[in-house]
C-alpha cells in the first residue's frame, strides 16, 4: 500500500492548488494522524509505528505547511527531524531514503527540501552533497537517479533544486541540461520522463517545473551565467501567437543566488566554511521579472493536460486509456500552475488571459517551484519556521 502521507500531500495540495480547504474537522483529524506517523527520534514514516523514512517525512511536512496554521507547523519536531536527517547522511555526501536504505538523488532532495522549509538547513547537510549530484548528472544532459544509470525528468527537477537550495548550481553543466529537458516535450505535446519513452502527465510538473526552476535562475543571475536563449528565439514553441508579449516570465527564485552560486565553478567541491544562505530562498526573492519567455510551449501543455490527461469524471491521468489517481492528479495540477503563471512578471500580477487555456476560471494558485507548495502556505511556514 502507498505511504499513506503520501496520499494526504497529493490530495492536500491538490485542493489547495484550487483555493479550496479542508473542513475544520477534517484538517484536526490530517494533523493528529501525522502526528502519529512521526517518529519518537525524527522523521516520519508511512503510517504510525512504522519505520521513518525521509521521503515520507517530506510528503508529511508539505502536507503540514499546505495546511497551515499553528497547529499542524508546531506539530512537527524540527530538533528529532534534523538529528534523523544527519543519522541519513551517507559519508559519500549524499542521504540515504531509511536506515540501511538506497541512496540516491530523490533522498537528497527530499532531505534538503524538507531541512531548507523547515529552516534547519547547515553545513553539516549540505556537506558534498553536491558531488553526489554533480556525479549523476548524465552525457545526455539530465541528471540520473544514481551514478551511472539513465538521465530522468524526475531526478532531474530533484538534483537541480537540489543544487539550488545548497547554493551550488553553477556546478552543472546547465547548457545541456537545458538541451536535454526541452527536446523531452513531445508531438503530444506532454512531457516524456527519459529519451525515446511515451509522455505522462505526471512530468507536466517534473519537467515542466524544472523550466521554473530555470527561469528564476535566468531572472537573478543574468542572461551571461544561465544560457538560456534569448529573447523570441527562446521561444520556440512558446505560446507567442496567443499570450502577450508583455507577459514576459515568472518571478525569480533566490534573491542572492548569483552571489552565493558564485562561489563554486563546475566540479570544484563544496567550500564548508560557506555558509549556506537559507534565508534567502523566501517569498520575497519570488518577485524578480524574467528577462525571456518559456522554454517550452505553455499552452500546449495546458492542451494535453485539460484535454487528455484530465477525468471527464473528475481527476487527472498519465495519459488517455489510464486510470485517473491522486498521484498524477497532484502533479498535472502542479505542471498546469506552472504554465499558467510562466508568463507573469512576478507575483503580484496575475498571468495575463492569453496565458491560459480556456477560461479564466481555470487559473491554479501559484506554486513555490523548489518545494512544490502553493506559495502563500510557504510564505506563512517560511514566516513561523524563522521566528523559530
Amino acid at each position: 500500500m502507498c505511504s499513506r502521507p503520501w496520499l494526504c500531500y497529493w490530495i492536500i495540495h491538490s485542493i489547495a492548488l484550487m483555493d479550496e480547504f479542508l473542513d475544520p474537522e477534517l484538517e484536526d483529524n490530517t494533523i493528529d494522524f501525522l502526528s502519529r506517523c512521526q517518529d519518537p527520534n525524527g522523521g516520519y514514516g508511512g503510517g504510525p509505528g512504522q519505520m521513518p523514512h525521509v521521503a515520507t517525512t517530506y510528503a508529511a511536512v508539505n502536507s503540514l505547511v499546505t495546511l497551515g496554521g499553528d497547529k499542524a507547523l508546531c506539530s512537527i519536531n524540527r530538533e528529532k527531524l534534523y538529528t534523523f536527517l544527519r543519522r541519513m547522511k551517507d559519508p559519500n555526501g549524499a542521504f540515504r531514503m531509511h536506515d540501511d536504505g538506497e541512496i540516491d538523488v530523490r533522498a537528497c532532495y527530499t532531505a534538503i527540501s524538507v531541512a531548507s522549509l523547515l529552516n534547519i538547513l547547515d553545513d553539516d547537510l549540505v556537506q558534498d552533497v553536491g558531488n553526489y549530484i554533480l556525479s549523476c548528472q548524465t552525457y545526455e544532459g539530465g541528471i540520473a537517479g544514481e551514478p551511472g544509470s539513465e538521465a530522468h525528468g524526475g531526478y532531474t527537477f530533484c538534483g537541480l533544486a537540489t543544487m539550488i537550495l545548497i547554493n551550488e548550481v553553477d556546478r552543472l553543466d546547465l547548457s545541456s541540461l537545458i538541451d536535454w529537458v526541452v527536446f523531452r516535450q513531445g508531438v503530444e505535446a506532454g512531457f516524456q520522463g527519459r529519451t525515446n519513452k511515451l509522455v505522462d502527465g505526471c512530468y507536466s510538473f517534473w519537467q515542466g517545473g524544472v523550466f521554473a526552476l530555470l527561469k528564476r535562475l535566468q531572472s537573478t543571475k543574468g542572461e551571461q551565467s544561465v544560457p538560456m536563449g534569448d529573447g523570441e528565439d527562446s521561444g520556440a514553441g512558446s505560446p507567442q501567437t496567443t499570450a502577450s508579449s508583455d507577459a514576459t516570465g515568472a518571478e525569480g527564485l533566490n534573491e542572492d543566488s548569483s552571489q552565493a552560486g558564485s562561489h563554486f565553478e563546475q566540479g570544484e567541491p563544496h567550500d564548508a566554511s560557506c555558509p549556506v544562505v537559507v534565508e534567502n530562498i523566501d517569498h520575497n526573492s519570488s518577485k524578480r521579472r524574467a528577462k525571456v519567455e518559456p522554454l517550452f510551449n505553455c499552452l500546449a501543455l495546458q492542451q494535453y493536460i485539460l484535454l487528455c490527461a484530465q477525468e471527464p469524471g473528475g481527476g487527472l491521468r498519465d495519459k488517455p486509456g489510464k486510470s485517473r489517481d491522486h498521484y498524477h492528479t497532484c502533479y498535472c495540477l502542479s505542471g498546469l500552475s506552472v504554465c499558467q503563471h510562466s508568463w507573469s512578471e512576478d507575483e503580484d500580477s496575475p498571468p495575463l488571459p492569453s496565458a491560459i487555456l480556456g477560461s479564466y476560471s481555470n487559473l491554479l494558485e501559484p506554486i513555490h517551484p523548489l518545494y512544490n507548495v502553493v506559495l502563500d502556505r510557504y510564505q506563512e511556514a517560511h514566516e513561523f519556521f524563522s521566528r523559530s
